[in-house]
């Protein structure tokens, strides 16, 4: 990959004092605590909204908000990092989590209008891409044969925040009232955002990669052009894969966005039980993505391991049909995480792989957006099937979808090299 190699163990460029490996340190530290403020603000937006008076279809148009405006931010913010660099871009996502979470803080108080501000709370969401940003700078920094067990690290940071901050956020609310978990995350934010100023790179990406970016004499480009945005998915090898990520992964999407009103009224669990579930959830996205999935990448193509994942899909899919309580969903929660890690983290390999250096950015963007849609119509559709048909018919729908899906890739498997757009 175009600057991966030249600078190993040196300082990217337009780095300031960390060489690579502090940098890629920091990146790493800099997502989970992101993951882990952001975990702490999910365990209370719900008593908080119905402290402030908002029913559950208010709260449903609260979460949809965010859901959008992550979803229209992300190719932008995507194109943003490509344009102005890691540092701008880490800056920015942690400068607008700081702003959400301040807000969030502001409509606790019996003063201001409380669900007003906590609505307004939502538009900074359109910004908050650190992991986004993570993602770039360790395409940029690994050698394409180590980006997936890279891109799998981010895995640790993930299970970090879903445990750290789900405790976190239960234990301050409790102790200190129902705005100390988001008053401490802004203040964690803007002390990342501070730190992201002073120690990442300019720049992660080489020399050649900026003349791509801005080339003498071309047209002068607009951050917020659609049609540049849009125009990755056109390139060789692109449109396919990121077909395949959105359409295997959003039956499981479907689930996951439901799967706080299941465990209330299918599984039965109590507020403890379903924490203890969440924790689980986070101790398997640790250990796959982090650990797993990097092994398995060196010893399988990323092709066959796109198969697997959706293969495997298919056949928890199946047991969820089948299933009837929550001990019956643990024993495939393993099968469930190791698809959904497999999958995003393969698919997000082998996109920036089929883009030029300058463009990674936009084009992790794009992959970005797939989950904020998944929020975005997931509570709907899923709320709809849900009240129609039961539990049951997550599971029919993930098995059908991916068994096609895996019956396509197994007639036309996906390039394994895809030539870089230069």
């Amino acid at each position: 990959m175009q600057g991966a190699g030249a600078h190993r163990g040196q300082s990217p460029a337009g780095t300031g004092t960390l060489d690579r490996p502090w940098v890629l340190l920091l990146t790493y530290v800099l997502a989970a605590l992101e993951l882990t403020c952001l975990f702490m603000q999910l365990s209370i937006m719900p008593y908080l909204s119905r402290t402030l008076g908002l029913d559950s279809v208010t709260f449903g148009y609260l979460q949809t908000s965010f859901g959008v405006l992550q979803l229209l931010g992300g190719p932008v913010f995507g194109r943003l990092a490509d344009w102005y660099g890691a540092r701008a871009a880490f800056t920015v996502s942690s400068l607008a989590s700081s702003a959400l979470y301040l807000l969030m803080v502001a409509s606790c108080s019996p003063a201001l209008p409380g669900a007003f501000l906590l609505f307004a709370s939502r538009l900074p969401a359109a910004f908050m891409h650190t992991m986004l940003a993570a993602q770039m700078v360790i395409t940029d920094l690994s050698a394409p044969e180590e980006r997936p067990a890279a891109l799998g690290r981010l895995g640790l940071c993930f299970g970090i925040g879903t445990i750290l901050g789900s405790l976190l956020g239960g234990t301050l609310s409790a102790a200190c009232g129902m705005q100390c978990p988001a008053f401490i995350a802004s203040i964690a934010n803007f002390l990342g955002a501070i730190l992201s100023f002073i120690c990442i790179p300019v720049s992660t990406k080489g020399a050649s990669a900026h003349a791509q970016a801005a080339p003498p004499g071309g047209p002068k480009a607009n951050v917020f052009d659609l049609k540049a945005i849009t125009r990755l998915l056109l390139w060789p090898g692109v449109l396919p894969v990121f077909l395949v990520k959105v359409i295997a992964g959003f039956p499981s999407g479907l689930f996951m966005v439901m799967f706080s009103i299941i465990s209330m009224d299918f599984f039965q669990l109590e507020p403890a039980q379903a924490g203890y579930l969440t924790s689980f959830f986070g101790v398997l996205l640790m250990v796959i993505q982090g650990l797993v999935i990097g092994q398995l990448s060196k010893r399988f193509s990323e092709g066959a391991l796109l198969r697997a994942s959706v293969l495997v899909f298919s056949v928890v899919g199946l047991g969820m049909a089948l299933m009837s309580t929550v001990f019956h969903f643990c024993l495939l929660m393993p099968g469930l995480i190791f698809s959904l890690c497999t999958l995003n983290v393969v698919t997000d390999s082998m996109l920036t792989k089929a883009v030029s250096a300058s463009d990674t950015g936009t084009m992790l963007g794009l992959c970005a957006s797939v989950q904020p849609l998944t929020r975005t119509l997931g509570p709907t559709l899923g709320g709809l099937l849900y009240r129609s048909f039961g539990v049951p018919v997550f599971g029919h729908v993930q098995f059908a979808v991916n068994f096609l899906v895996f019956l396509v890739l197994w007639r036309q498997p996906i390039p394994q090299k895809v030539n870089k757009v230069e």
